[in-house]
């Protein structure tokens, strides 16, 4: 039997995360600091996004957080779990999106989220959720090796198996079926996961969310100053444009926020500052941008990379 869910010690927690993770992300971009919307939903919770727009080195930082609650979970919650459906629930979780300005940087999400449904007078169902992953315009391999190695090494600390499962499933997850292609290179993704006792599934998410920073930053301090110009600009904004695609159309996460009622200035701060698109656009062969085309697929990155580092 799972024991009593401290409910409490988990939203501090993730409280504690968002602050970390802002402070970090300040003392990166000096030139800008994070801006504080506390709200409230009127049926139950609420939550504080902190915004750092137009930075040095961010373009646009978002970190949430939320803990909500009601009397029925919505569908996107209970499609691939029908017996949960009209069950009240508790959700909270922290989540960020990170466009940098520098088209050599890439964008970064992360989130770790918990979820619990039942009546009061049952045990209720539990899980977490969350991970990470990297969306490059330009990528340089021994970024995308230091950040699966990093992934992998939160993963170790688990169970040596569960960083290939992880993997795998988020290839699975952030691929666009009408672009036929990866949203970036993956990382980590765990939805429903409670294949561990209560207290080891906690601290893993935990862990993930502290191991983003570790993945993340260093490849920032190698590139937040790689000179640029307005090509690289421009095909940063029509690649962004493909997170807009995705995030709107397939992402579980907005919409369990937009139909639970969540606060929508909140849920879309993912989206980036700016973005384009263009009719039947195609990189010139041989180019920087055309790389990219190849390279956003499934891929063995500890493999194929160290093998050629």
């Amino acid at each position: 039997m799972t024991p009593a869910i401290d409910y409490a010690a988990i939203s501090d927690w993730q409280e504690a995360l968002q602050r970390h993770i802002c402070v970090a992300l300040s003392e990166l971009d000096a030139a800008s600091q994070f801006s504080t919307y506390p709200w409230q939903r009127p049926d139950g919770g609420g939550g504080c996004t902190r915004v750092l727009a137009d930075g040095a080195v961010f373009e646009r930082a978002g970190v949430n957080f939320s803990r909500i609650h009601g009397t029925s979970l919505p569908p996107s919650a209970t499609r691939k779990r029908p017996q949960l459906a009209g069950l009240p629930y508790h959700a909270m979780g922290v989540s960020l999106v990170l466009h940098p300005r520098n088209p050599f940087v890439p964008t970064a999400h992360a989130n770790v989220r918990f979820f619990a449904a039942g009546r009061a007078d049952e045990e209720p169902v539990w899980w977490f959720g969350g991970g990470f992953d990297l969306t490059p315009y330009y990528p340089f391999d021994n970024d995308i090796l230091h950040w699966h190695r990093t992934a992998k090494s939160i993963c170790d600390a688990l169970d040596t198996q569960v960083y290939a499962d992880l993997k795998a499933r988020c290839d699975a997850y952030f691929f666009l079926p009408h672009r036929a292609e990866t949203r970036g290179v993956g990382g980590l993704f765990f939805d429903d996961f409670n294949e561990f006792e209560f207290s080891r599934c906690n601290d893993f998410a935990h862990a993930v969310g502290r191991g983003f920073l570790d993945a993340y930053l260093p490849i920032v301090e190698r590139r937040k100053n790689h000179p640029f110009t307005d090509v690289e600009r421009e095909f940063q904004a029509y690649r962004r444009a493909r997170y807009v695609e995705f995030n709107l159309v397939y992402d579980r996460g907005t919409l369990f926020g937009l139909q639970s009622g969540g606060r929508t200035e909140s849920i879309l701060m993912s989206m980036p500052p700016m973005a384009r698109w263009g009719y039947r656009w195609q990189a010139k062969p041989g180019t920087a941008e055309a790389r990219l085309q190849d390279y956003l697929r499934p891929r063995d990155w500890l493999t194929e990379l160290a093998d050629d580092s």
